[in-house]
């Protein structure tokens, strides 16, 4: 697998840096890595070249790309998918079609386009990529939503959709709900009919988070140390016990999350913020059945690379929630490309609310 995803990654086409020359318009730049490491010891802001336009490929101006926690990592170099070195870095966001290529039809000039899968290098401001690594977009959707759209939206949709068959009523329980994971499954939850039980840590901001995530169609907002009380019960005399659990934590947490989950129940993991092993009971198997799931949507792109239809309904089903005004984009702050240092010492804050936004 891994030998696959780097074949896929080198479709980014990472262009080689070069000299100032006097065009039109400021030169493309862009968030280049030649070794992996400390973001902010690696990363370097180069004028890059754009490539020559191919016979399948597509000219285009990024718009804004978002930080996300998979882009630290692999430049880190510890994901699980990295990309070959030099690298330009950035796996989601949202751009705007300049140029087609003579054998393109199904895009135009002024399209909106986003990554289809991750790799594509999207902390830059021009590009030239292949047709079938780009998925068009509503360019009348908000920009933030846009560029926020291909990771965290498609990761709530699917945990929700593929792993209980769940109905208006039914209750789901998830840590980290104030991740963008964790507020879009409350959003898309809202607008299907499912219950929300949203777990966060305690902080110095928790009745402003509350509020929040409230506003958002949380349901029930508490933090870990209430997962151990007896008000627990409370909550369940109003909403039945979840079917679902979804993990982005491990640790004690996960552990104390899953007491709560109904017999045959499922608690699906898509991260480990704790660095910590998930624990289960080995009672909560023999007497309750529970199963364990993981969910990777990189993984999900791949296996269903064949299978067009799955992924473009999805895409249909998330922006007609933003065109209806059920989904937006998770809390943002939009930094210039310039100022990427800060944006990613800001992203790696404790108890961060925002998501990072590189205006491109």
């Amino acid at each position: 697998m891994q030998r696959a995803a780097a074949r896929a990654l080198r479709g980014a086409r990472v262009p080689p840096v070069r000299a100032r020359s006097a065009s039109t318009g400021p030169p493309p730049r862009g968030l280049l890595y030649e070794r992996h490491g400390d973001p902010a010891g690696v990363l370097q802001l180069k004028e890059l070249e754009v490539p020559r336009l191919g016979h399948s490929d597509i000219h285009v101006k990024m718009l804004a790309a978002p930080i996300n926690p998979a882009d630290i990592n692999m430049i880190q170099g510890t994901y699980a998918i990295l990309a070959p070195l030099p690298a330009v870095a950035g796996n989601e966001g949202v751009g705007r079609v300049l140029e087609v290529g003579p054998g393109v039809t199904a895009l135009r000039p002024g399209d909106w386009v986003i990554p289809a899968d991750a790799g594509l290098g999207t902390w830059r401001t021009q590009a030239v990529f292949p047709e079938a690594s780009l998925l068009q977009v509503p360019s009348d959707i908000p920009l933030l939503c846009a560029a926020t759209l291909s990771v965290n939206p498609c990761t709530a949709y699917r945990m929700l959709a593929d792993f209980e068959s769940l109905a208006p009523g039914d209750s789901v329980i998830q840590n980290a709900a104030n991740s963008g994971v964790g507020q879009a499954v409350i959003q898309i939850a809202k607008a299907t009919g499912i219950r929300t039980i949203n777990v966060v840590r305690d902080r110095p901001d928790l009745p402003k988070l509350v509020e929040r995530l409230k506003a958002l169609g949380a349901d029930h907002v508490i933090t870990e140390d209430m997962l151990r009380k007896p008000e627990m019960k409370e909550i369940f005399k109003s909403i039945p016990q979840p079917r679902l659990a979804l993990n982005c934590v491990g640790g004690k947490s996960t552990t104390e999350m899953l007491r709560h989950l109904q017999p045959k129940g499922t608690m699906v993991t898509y991260g480990g913020m704790a660095k910590q092993p998930v624990t289960v009971p080995v009672s909560a198997f023999i007497f309750r059945d529970v199963r364990l799931r993981g969910f990777w949507m990189t993984q999900w792109k791949k296996d269903h690379a064949h299978d067009k239809e799955s992924l473009s309904s999805m895409m249909d089903t998330l922006c007609q929630l933003v065109q209806r005004g059920q989904l937006g984009a998770p809390a943002c702050t939009t930094v210039p490309l310039e100022d990427f240092k800060e944006a990613l010492v800001a992203s790696t804050q404790p108890f961060t609310s925002s998501k990072q936004v590189l205006l491109l």
